[in-house]
């Protein structure tokens, strides 16, 4: 999903890219080439045998330094206290343990800022991997790479506790409410392609102008990401609920690199490490804490 601004989704569809999809966040699935562990690893130069510290260094923005970037405000419960260097968060988390695999230290590893729709835009970048839940879609890979998935994503469903929604959200009824999201997330894409309600969804350019206009009932609802979701009815918005799931539709974040990155295979290589050895499992436990009583929907 993730959050978006109008200028540079306009700089990056003139450049060619279709910026659709998060938030975070065109098509809200995942390319058909991904591999079956829900990634879609794009080509590079750098093979698996050369993912020592050492042999990486030429390939690194800053020399001696693994350069992470992501947006500001950094969101719970992906960061913590909007500190990504804190190392508390599942995205901040999962970070550190790339960098680790990779043979960097947590001195090693330095923050950038780089706005979420600028960072799948065309050209070079100014950071080594970008992580702010990207999702991963054609269109954007055919602007920058991604590494294999970190995160398989649901959509969900959040709205005030009175809103009819809450029991009334039949395919058909699902159709009839005002919806509200971010401008260029896969979120305001899934409503659009998924629910398609009768009302055009009102778009927003950031997710707090969303959560504004669902407590001030200027939308009866909005979707986003399932750990976004469940955080914003539990601790941010009084009196709102996650009223449910909606079926996954393979969409999955994916560390975001320049396009080409020789990074991207030691990276791949640093996942299935971590996915294998349970890390990123425990993460997700500690920090996503998924509800598993919440129904899944259909729209």
């Amino acid at each position: 999903m993730r959050h978006v601004t109008l200028a540079a989704t306009a700089a990056a569809l003139a450049a060619g890219a279709a910026l659709a999809g998060l938030t975070g966040c065109g098509s809200t699935t995942s390319s058909s080439t991904a591999a079956s562990s829900g990634g879609s690893s794009t080509g590079s130069s750098t093979s698996a045998g050369s993912c020592a510290n050492s042999a990486i260094q030429g390939e690194l923005y800053s020399k001696g330094e693994l350069t992470v970037a992501t947006d500001q405000p950094a969101y719970s419960p992906w960061f913590a206290n909007n500190q990504p260097s804190n190392g508390q968060g599942y995205e901040s988390a999962v970070a550190y343990a790339v960098a680790s695999q990779l043979g960097f230290s947590k001195d090693q590893v330095k923050w950038a800022y780089e706005p979420f729709d600028s960072s799948y835009a065309p050209g070079p970048k100014k950071f080594d991997f970008d992580i702010n839940e990207v999702s991963v879609t054609p269109q954007r890979s055919q602007a920058v790479s991604f590494s294999d998935s970190y995160y398989d994503v649901q959509q969900s469903l959040v709205a005030l506790k009175t809103s009819p929604i809450v029991t009334k959200h039949s395919p058909q009824d699902l159709k009839t409410y005002v919806y509200g999201d971010q401008i260029g997330t896969t979120s305001l894409t899934f409503i659009n392609s998924a629910i398609q309600p009768t009302q055009t969804p009102k778009i927003y350019n950031t997710l707090n102008d969303v959560k504004q206009a669902l407590q001030t009932k200027q939308i009866a609802a909005l979707v986003t990401d399932t750990p976004t979701a469940q955080y914003i009815s539990s601790s941010e918005i009084p009196n709102s609920v996650m009223v449910a799931q909606f079926p996954s539709t393979g969409e999955h974040y994916g560390l975001l690199f320049a396009k080409g990155n020789p990074l991207v295979a030691c990276v791949n290589k640093a996942l299935a490490t971590l996915k294998a050895n349970g890390t990123l499992h425990q993460l997700q436990n500690k920090y996503l804490q998924i509800y598993t009583s919440v129904p899944t929907i259909q729209p």
